[in-house]
């Protein structure tokens, strides 16, 4: 079986946290959906590009967590996610993924 590139895993997260919370109107199942797609990714990171990068691209996706809030009333909550997932996606791919 196929392994999911950690870029996918961290957008996938990020955008079905938010998805989850939104439909649900749970935020905490939302927060399970991103933390769980989070420490997946962080664990692909490690064994892909080592603990340095693992730790800066987990920044990155809490950064990107946090980011998306304030984004949002700019660009509109979606815009705002999708973007912010875009960027993790990118980072992941350029530390990380490609490696592998």
């Amino acid at each position: 079986m196929a392994k999911v590139p950690a870029a996918a895993v961290a957008a996938g997260g990020l955008i079905g946290g938010y998805g989850v919370a939104r439909w649900t109107k749970k935020r905490q199942l939302g927060g399970v959906v991103l933390a769980a797609a989070g420490a997946t990714a962080a664990q692909q990171w490690k064994q892909q590009a080592g603990g340095k990068a693992a730790g800066a691209l987990t920044a990155a996706y809490i950064a990107a967590f946090a980011g998306s809030h304030p984004l949002a009333k700019k660009v509109g909550a979606w815009p705002a996610v999708f973007g912010v997932a875009g960027a993790v996606a990118l980072a992941s791919w350029a530390v990380a993924d490609r490696r592998a």
